[in-house]
């Protein structure tokens, strides 16, 4: 990723605050193995100021959609107070397989770690810390995946487009939520049906996030486009491209972030 690629993923700016739109299969920073990582391109989002900005908080590698940055250390203890408490609103888009049976509903199951040797690998634990997740159908389909040999039969398979609100903010939430309930996200190898490797990106899109950021001011809202990998499958189940998400996609090159970030206005 060039500097110029970053800042064409901005979706906003201002004196306090960044949020880009994370691709799906980069790590937000860099590992105990080392690796390429997000944090290596924020250099390029100084926008003037000394430093360069840093993570509010955390997106998994394989999720797409709103990060939030903070510009510099007043800004990023703000937000982390704002984030710790709650007072940060999360929307994230998914497409799991199989359907739930009711259209909306509340997931109250306590994680724990699955093993000790790897703290972000998680487990339903009646003992661990409290989870919840609200989530909402969003869409239905139903198609048969074609078949592997001639005349062989392949069973109909489900889809859903849910929307989910984690109330709180436990390492891989969404993930293993869906997964309890028997609809795992699509391309989730961990902890769903998909293969270790080969096969689809996990459908997971941090769609929205709203910071209360100013007292007088009414809270940022901010929305990341849907990204390439998702979009087949949530036309399937119903999701249709609008003119406003059409302008933000076309709005997304590099002339274009160059004149957003020009355009807003750090106190």
């Amino acid at each position: 990723m060039t500097p110029e690629e970053m800042v064409s993923r901005l979706l906003y700016r201002d004196g306090l605050m960044l949020v880009i739109d994370k691709p799906a299969g980069f790590a937000v920073h860099r590992g105990p193995k080392g690796g390429e990582s997000l944090e290596d391109y924020f250099d390029g989002l100084r926008f003037g100021l000394p430093r360069m900005p840093a993570l509010a908080h955390r997106l998994d590698r394989d999720t797409s959609g709103c990060l939030v940055l903070g510009r510099h250390r007043k800004a990023l203890a703000q937000l982390g107070r704002l984030f710790k408490s709650g007072a940060v609103s999360k929307i994230y888009w998914a497409v799991v397989e199989s359907a739930p049976d009711t259209d909306e509903g509340t997931i109250d199951l306590p994680l724990g770690r699955l093993d000790e040797t790897r703290g972000w690998w998680m487990k339903h634990d009646p003992n661990g810390q409290a989870a919840v997740t609200k989530w909402k159908v969003m869409g239905r389909c139903s198609f048969f995946p074609p078949p592997t040999e001639p005349r062989l039969r392949v069973p109909e398979r489900n889809f859903t487009w849910l929307s989910l609100e984690p109330v709180t903010g436990r390492t891989h939430q969404l993930r293993v939520h869906c997964a309890e309930m028997g609809w795992p996200i699509v391309g989730d190898a961990i902890y769903g049906r998909a293969p270790r490797s080969g096969g689809p990106v996990l459908h997971l899109h941090a769609r929205e996030v709203t910071v209360p950021l100013y007292k007088n001011r009414p809270p940022i809202r901010v929305v990341a486009p849907v990204p390439p990998h998702m979009r087949a499958a949530l036309e399937q189940c119903g999701w249709k491209e609008n003119e406003a998400e059409r302008g933000e996609l076309s709005f997304r090159g590099p002339s274009a972030a160059r004149e957003l970030a020009n355009h807003k206005h750090d106190p």
